[in-house]
Formats: structure tokens, C-alpha cells, sequence
């Protein structure tokens, strides 16, 4: 992103042109420019265009390539003169980029140098993993007892979580799954798998705590398989000696009381900026996200990469028509093959729904510039940064190296969350334009704007601004740094971020693809 050019100075119209081969910008002021409205270079609008949507930089011919990025994003519906409005209903979808004829890491990106000294103030836990949270996390076999886990909760925060001053707090790991489905579906093992590594989580430092119902289809013990950890204990409500509600839930309080004597006993120490599991997502884009906040992301990834981190992109719609610029980067020709492997998978899995990539960008996005997936996708890919991809993940897998890795997951930011979470990450960057009050309770979710207005209508919701980057106040650079340096202070607990000020969380959303039954 290094060849942006912001055209005027910040008190005149701005645009972004991204790339030297572009034909068209973005507009950067707040409420967009009138008509008539004259560029230094000679441009000139013909009609209103917001803030983030699309100038013809250049006359384009009916049928012709609209590029930006450097990339098509689409054909011209009809001819559009020189500083005109290119919204979303001018702009022909192209295809997609074919996956049978894709470079597989013919570009690998050469190792930066590695960065050394950098610490955060994390939980050590047994096996190795390190938390940024110290949390009881009380996980589920089916939705069937949800509502028993919130009242639990609710009694574990008021009644035995002031006894334990060292634990952070409790998460019910409720989701919809466990009952009514396919269970021995190829695709169940996702739900299941992700289920399963979410209790994991370090966040919850080892201690596995089950609530079931006891005639569910995931039993607990599958649930729990291959997990060999003497932590886990299991409450079904069904059992015989539970003769009443409160019977069922003094035993709960019991188990949960274990888990928190042996949580409180832990302590934040110095551990490496390597021992981090941070993942990337975007949600609410517009058109700034590929050229602000998601260059910035892009930019502190690589430093975390540098740190020995493990860093996480995902989403793969808003992947796909962009993975022609990823395969290239692939550490070896065998991560290449598994980026085209969850591209396919996800392709038939559109096609058995019978629906398309066209399903996305949402009306927000368009609204805020974004004319289809394919613009989209080449701005989200951003938050890659430029190492490797030394791992592809399917969804809700725990990653097996250390770096830059693609874990693979739906674009919808709650599932996405839920994927991630279930992928081990202790901490969550999410980019947004049009504005989101989007949290998890178990990792913090920094929350950053791609646009000042944004940042400055909602000051108490926004935990970083990469807005200046548009008007040239502030550099790609500057703030990937800045965002670098809160995610070490928020990993610390020096920090809190505000979806946490406030209790904004939302509910974990399992990707389940398998049949409902």
C-alpha cells in the first residue's frame, strides 16, 4: 500500500488512489463533495459523490475494466465520464479467479528481521499456551440447558467471584448445536471440533467445565474426546440424583467453586510478544478499510510475525476473489494447495445452498462504497500484512506453527469470532467502517475505525482510529505501530477495551454445515 496517493492537502477535497494503474479513487471528505467541486489535477465532478464511493478518474467505455487496487473489480454497465459517481449498480461482477491454475509460492515473501524484546503480562498455563484472560469458562453439550448456564452465571458473578479477586470472570460457552442433528454428518465434525477447542481456549486456563442435559446426541464424553486434561468435570441435569432445580444448581456452584479455587491461584507474568494468538477480522467495511485500517492491521501483523506471534486472517468470501495475490505467498506448494482446498470447499458448500459470492457485500458495505465482493475481498486481504502464510486451518482447528496462518471461516463477524475463539486466539482485532458494538467476552476485541468521523461520532465505542491515514495526518505505518503497541497493553490488562467497558458481547455462533435433522 505503499504507493497511495491522497490528492490536496487536508483543508481541500481529497481522493485515494491506491494503485499507479487505477481509473478510479475514493472521495475522503466527510460528507462527500458537491458537484462541480475541482481537483488540482484537473478533475472535475459532475455530480454529488459520499465519502468513500467511487470517481471516474478517467472517461471508462461500456464494457471496459474498472480497476482499483491495481486489481478488476468489475466491467462498466454503461459508459461513465470523467468524475462521475461509479456506485454499485454501474459495476458488472467479473469472475472469479479460477483455482485450478493459481501460482503456489512462487512469490514467498523473505523473512523480516525478528523483533526481540517485546513482552506482555500474560497467564502461563500447563501445557504451554499463555492467556490474556484469567476466566471460568462453562462450556455446553447442547442449547437445550442455556438458559440454567446464564442463571448460573449470573449467581457465579454476584455470589463467588468476589472470593476470588484473581479470576477475571465467567463466560457461559452456550451455542445452538448438541440436539436435533445430524451427528455422524461428514460436516458435523466442524460444530463438534469447534465446540470442543472453544473450552480450550487459554483464556480458561485448562479448567474444562461441561454442563449437559444427558439425552442429548453430542454427549459430553464426545464432546470431550481426546481431551486427556484432569481438569474436566461434568454436570448432566438428567442424572437421577438431582430431585429439583436447586438441587442441580448448589452442584454446579460446587464444580464451578473447584474450578475458581485453582483459576485464583494463577498470576499475570512477563511472557514473550510470541506467546500471542491474535486474530484479524473486519466487519461494517467500507471502502477505507483496504487503504486505512486494514493496511495498518496489515502492518502490525507483520510485526507481531517479526515477534514470533501466531496471527490469524479469516473469512473466506471476502478471501476468494482475491486468492490469486495469496497463493503466491504461501510458505510451500503444500499450504498453497490447502488455501485452494477451503476456496473449493466453501465454493460447493455456496453452490449446495444454492447461492453465490453476490450474497455479499451487505447494504452497509454498499452504502459505504464497496460495489461488490471482489473490491471488497482486495481490501480485507490487506489485514494479511506481507509475510508468509505458513498455515491454512479448517474451520475451528488449532494451529500447529507460529506466524502469519489463514484459518478458515464464514465472513459473518460472529461466526467468524466463534471460529477464531475455537482456533485458540487470546485477543482480536476488528476493523470496521460503518460502525459495529461488536464484542467477545471471552478475548478482548479492539475495535478500529477506518474513518475519523466514525472515530469521533463514536468516541466511547472506538478503541483506535486509522482514519488519519486518509488525510495524510498520520501514515500506514504510524498507526500499524500504535495498534501494535495496544494490543500489548490490552494482552497486559493495562488496557481495557470499550466493548469490555461496557459488557458489549455477543453470543457465540457455531459454524455448523452439517444437516439439521
Amino acid at each position: 500500500m505503499s504507493n497511495i496517493i491522497i490528492k490536496q492537502r487536508a483543508s481541500a477535497p481529497l481522493y485515494i488512489k491506491v494503485h499507479d494503474s487505477d481509473n478510479v479513487a475514493i472521495i475522503v471528505n466527510d460528507d462527500g463533495l458537491k458537484a462541480g467541486t475541482q481537483f488540482a489535477d484537473g478533475l472535475t465532478l459532475t455530480e454529488h459523490i459520499p465519502q468513500g464511493h467511487k470517481v471516474a478518474l478517467e472517461n471508462i467505455g461500456s464494457g471496459e475494466n474498472i480497476v482499483r487496487y491495481g486489481e478488476i473489480i468489475g466491467h462498466a454497465l454503461r459508459d461513465i465520464p470523467r468524475g462521475s459517481w461509479i456506485d454499485e449498480s454501474l459495476v458488472a461482477l467479473p469472475s472469479m479467479p479460477p483455482l485450478d491454475a493459481l501460482p503456489l509460492a512462487t512469490r514467498v515473501p523473505e523473512m523480516l528481521p525478528p523483533l526481540e524484546g517485546y513482552t506482555f503480562e500474560g497467564y502461563r498455563n500447563d501445557n504451554g499456551s499463555v492467556g490474556t484472560r484469567n476466566l471460568l469458562g462453562i462450556t455446553t453439550s447442547v442449547h437445550c440447558v442455556a438458559g440454567v448456564v446464564e442463571y448460573v452465571v449470573n449467581i457465579i458473578e454476584r455470589d463467588l467471584l468476589p472470593r476470588y479477586p484473581n479470576v477475571d470472570g465467567v463466560v457461559g460457552l452456550n451455542h445452538l448445536y448438541g440436539c436435533g442433528v445430524a451427528i455422524n454428518a461428514p460436516a458435523a465434525t466442524i460444530p463438534i471440533r469447534t465446540i470442543h477447542n472453544i473450552a480450550l481456549n487459554p483464556n480458561f486456563g485448562g479448567e474444562v467445565m461441561v454442563i449437559g442435559l444427558g439425552c442429548e446426541k453430542l454427549q459430553p464424553e464426545r464432546l470431550l474426546a481426546g481431551d486427556d486434561e484432569p481438569q474436566s468435570s461434568i454436570v448432566r441435569l438428567q442424572d437421577e440424583q438431582y430431585v429439583g432445580f436447586q438441587a442441580m444448581i448448589d452442584d454446579i456452584l460446587a464444580v464451578a467453586e473447584q474450578h475458581l479455587i485453582k483459576l485464583n491461584k494463577r498470576r499475570r507474568e512477563t511472557c514473550a510478544a510470541s506467546e500471542l494468538v491474535v486474530g484479524m477480522q473486519c466487519g461494517g467495511s467500507d471502502a477505507f478499510s483496504g487503504v486505512t485500517a486494514n493496511p495498518a492491521v496489515g502492518f502490525a501483523s507483520d510485526l507481531l510475525v517479526r515477534c514470533g506471534a501466531t496471527v490469524m486472517f479469516s473469512e473466506v468470501t471476502e478471501v476468494r476473489d482475491a486468492i490469486h495475490l495469496l497463493t503466491p505467498r504461501a510458505a510451500d506448494k503444500e499450504v498453497g494447495k490447502r488455501l485452494i482446498e477451503e476456496m473449493a470447499w466453501y465454493d460447493n458448500y455456496l453452490q449446495l445452498g444454492q447461492t453465490d459470492r453476490s450474497a455479499n457485500p451487505s447494504p452497509g458495505n454498499k452504502r459505504g462504497g464497496l460495489a461488490n465482493v471482489v473490491e471488497k475481498a482486495l481490501g480485507s486481504v490487506a489485514k494479511s500484512g506481507k509475510s508468509a502464510i505458513v498455515e491454512v486451518l479448517s474451520p475451528g482447528q488449532r494451529p500447529t506453527k507460529r506466524g502469519l496462518i489463514f484459518a478458515a471461516t464464514p465472513a459473518s463477524d460472529f461466526v467468524c469470532g466463534t471460529q477464531q475463539l475455537a482456533s485458540g486466539i487470546t485477543l482480536q482485532v476488528f476493523t470496521t467502517g460503518r460502525g459495529t458494538p461488536y464484542g467477545l467476552k471471552a478475548i478482548p476485541v479492539i475495535k478500529m475505525a477506518t474513518r475519523t468521523a466514525l472515530a469521533r461520532r463514536w468516541h466511547d465505542l472506538i478503541d483506535i482510529n486509522a482514519g488519519t491515514i486518509a488525510t495524510g495526518e498520520a501514515t500506514i505505518e504510524e498507526v500499524g505501530r500504535a495498534l501494535f503497541h495496544l494490543i500489548l497493553e490490552v494482552a497486559s490488562g493495562r488496557r481495557q477495551t470499550f466493548s469490555d467497558q461496557w459488557g458489549l458481547h455477543n453470543a457465540l455462533a457455531v459454524f455448523n454445515p452439517a444437516p439439521v435433522t
